[in-house]
């Protein structure tokens, strides 16, 4: 199954480093079953997008830790980790798209990394400020969630990832 994992640019130094990350509490999002009910139309395709979108919102969260810990030295970008993972469970007790993982993903099932371009660092940094407030019902917050959101994450194939966190 294809999954999508959130992860932030210390995850993705730590998948190059081990070879194999590990999310957050085995958490990851996929086009399963109970999503592809939720929507009346959309193609596979726009499907896997809207679990995709679902996980680079998760990460916010995983960065506003990152943030609070380390504000200076985190780099603000969402990051989502495409991964074909077998033995995944479905959580529809979360959410419509969440699964859970077996274990640590192995570079070798990585498809994709998607992260964010730096012009989106301010208004992904704002998010992250704001995130548990949205999730919440602040109109104010999801107007700053919006902005982030509105920045398409850019797709980087897996041999492309050393090369690229080189340079951030």
């Amino acid at each position: 199954m294809r999954v999508y994992i959130p992860a932030t640019v210390t995850m993705l130094r730590a998948l190059t480093a081990k070879g194999e990350v590990a999310a957050v509490n085995d958490t990851a999002f996929a086009l399963t079953p109970a999503l592809r009910e939720s929507y009346a139309t959309g193609s596979a395709e726009e499907l896997e997008y809207a679990a995709m979108s679902e996980a680079a919102r998760a990460s916010l969260r995983l960065l506003a830790g990152e943030l609070s810990d380390d504000p200076e030295g985190t780099l603000a970008r969402r990051g989502v980790i495409s991964a074909d993972v077998d033995g995944v469970e479905l959580r529809p007790d979360l959410d419509y798209g969440v699964v859970r993982l077996p274990g640590p993903v192995p570079l070798s099932s990585v498809a994709a990394v998607h992260l964010d371009t730096e012009d989106a660092e301010s208004a992904v940094r704002a998010a992250a400020e704001v995130i548990d407030a949205a999730d919440l019902g602040d109109a104010d917050a999801e107007f700053t969630l919006g902005d982030a959101e509105d920045h398409e994450l850019a797709w980087y194939a897996t041999d492309e990832l050393p090369f690229l966190l080189e340079l951030l």
